[in-house]
């Protein structure tokens, strides 16, 4: 990371949308509703983004307010007393829960004379430190010149450097005038960048969307894990499958989709893909770069919504995962409600949640404690193949036989002399095609 704060692009393709080089760290907020309980879990929640990012706290201040300021987010005297902390504690950077506006930032940037960075530049530079693959560095990248272009500004040299005659580098009379801005001109690389990322991103989409083609033709069923960042979905996946995705205790540890196939008691096949966490007031630059991965979610068959039931406020955090999802145009898909970390969460604190979601299953990817119904929900809420057929299979169409096993419910299987006789339940296109082989009526 660079040492110096910089509100202008130096070089594009190495985005700094706001250097940051969090070490000592004030956080500001401004409480406009709810519970002190809920202001407090707030806090708590960009003291632990700040954490992810490589901060230390050395100071919090919250404040009561119907709005933020427009001029200065806080209040003048909270603006002062932000400033005494600063000065106590030696830090360099304040942090403010909330989205600033250029003015604000720049407001108080001059009264306390440290970088001030919002909770968007704090959770883009969480995501430029995680994100692994060409996919999610290409995401991310676009998603910091989004904001960044929005916040462009010139002071100083920055400032208007305008064509003139000669001496200048112009072209004489007649070819005077303002010119191209420095800010202009960073807008321009912004977008011609921009553009290009985009176009990279749409071709990763066609080839994740052939992929999810290729599951809709096999006919098989798809499971995405939703939930808030560090609610134990990478756990899950891992538990439930067999894999081994990165599990770290941080913030937004997983970027980038992993899809692993397993299979139900009765051998059926089904997809189930660990997915970006969400998180409140998730940006919506990051909602739109990282689109063509949340498509998985959008086209899933079921949505395993994972709670930290160990949090601050798990019903808060079900509240703004449920947000994300109505946001990304797949709150309509069916929904099951799992609760993780139950060995680490109080008696109480179950108990509350049980009476809030009922129909939630209980479980932990630490113990393993649940996972046998969890597993037996899953395959519960999975399409049923909708046609029953019964039929003599040759033997040269062995084929037949494995998919009904893997897409299927099969009921009975016996070999005979010229073939298997099954009988199962199937999805129409395979029915169509066991079709020349049935055997009679069911």
């Amino acid at each position: 990371m660079s040492e110096n704060l910089r509100t202008e692009l130096t070089d594009v393709n190495q985005v700094e949308y706001r250097q940051l080089r969090l070490e000592r760290v004030v956080l500001a907020s401004v409480w406009t509703s709810g519970t002190a309980e809920e202001a407090d879990a707030a806090m708590a929640e960009l003291s632990a983004l700040a954490d992810t990012a490589g901060a230390v706290v050395v100071a919090t201040a919250i404040q009561r307010r119907d709005q933020p300021d427009p001029a200065t987010y806080v209040g003048s005297g909270k603006v002062a007393e932000i400033k005494d902390m600063v000065v106590a504690s030696g830090a360099d950077t304040v942090v403010c829960d909330g989205e600033l506006s250029p003015a604000q930032l720049r407001n108080l940037e001059d009264r306390w004379d440290v970088k001030v960075v919002d909770r968007t530049t704090l959770i883009l530079d969480i995501f430029a430190q995680h994100a692994k693959s060409v996919e999610g560095k290409t995401q991310v990248e676009l998603a910091q010149l989004n904001y960044m272009r929005q916040r462009l500004r010139g002071w100083g040299d920055s400032l208007s450097r305008q064509v003139g005659g000669r001496t200048a580098g112009g072209v004489g009379i007649g070819g005077r005038g303002p010119g191209e801005t420095k800010i202009e001109t960073d807008r321009r690389r912004i977008n011609t960048r921009a553009a290009l990322l985009r176009r990279r991103l749409k071709s990763m989409a066609t080839t994740r969307e052939l992929s999810r083609a290729t599951r809709a033709r096999s006919q098989v069923p798809s499971v995405a894990i939703v939930g808030y960042t560090n609610a134990g979905k990478s756990s899950l996946l891992n538990r439930l499958t067999n894999a081994s995705v990165l599990v770290e205790d941080a913030l937004f540890a997983t970027l980038d989709p992993t899809t692993r196939r397993t299979r139900t008691e009765d051998g059926r096949v089904y997809t189930l893909t660990d997915t970006v966490g969400f998180i409140r007031h998730l940006p919506t630059d990051l909602v739109e770069a990282f689109k063509s991965t949340l498509e998985e979610t959008r086209q899933a068959n079921l949505l395993v919504h994972v709670v930290d039931g160990s949090g601050g406020d798990p019903l808060a955090q079900v509240g703004a995962v449920r947000a994300v999802l109505d946001q990304i145009e797949a709150g309509d898909v069916p929904e099951l409600i799992v609760v993780n970390k139950i060995d680490a969460a109080g008696a109480d604190e179950l108990a509350t949640l049980r009476h809030a979601l009922p129909e939630a299953v209980f479980v932990s990817a630490v113990t393993g404690d649940g996972l046998d119904v969890l597993r037996a929900a899953i395959e519960a809420r999975l399409p049923q193949p909708g046609v029953l057929v019964r039929a003599l299979v040759p033997w040269s169409r062995g084929d037949l036989v494995d998919r009904a096993h893997r897409t299927g419910e099969v009921i009975s299987s016996e070999a005979t002399a010229d073939g298997t006789l099954l009988v199962a339940r199937v999805h129409h296109g395979l029915a169509g095609e066991l079709a020349a082989f049935e055997k009679g009526k069911i």
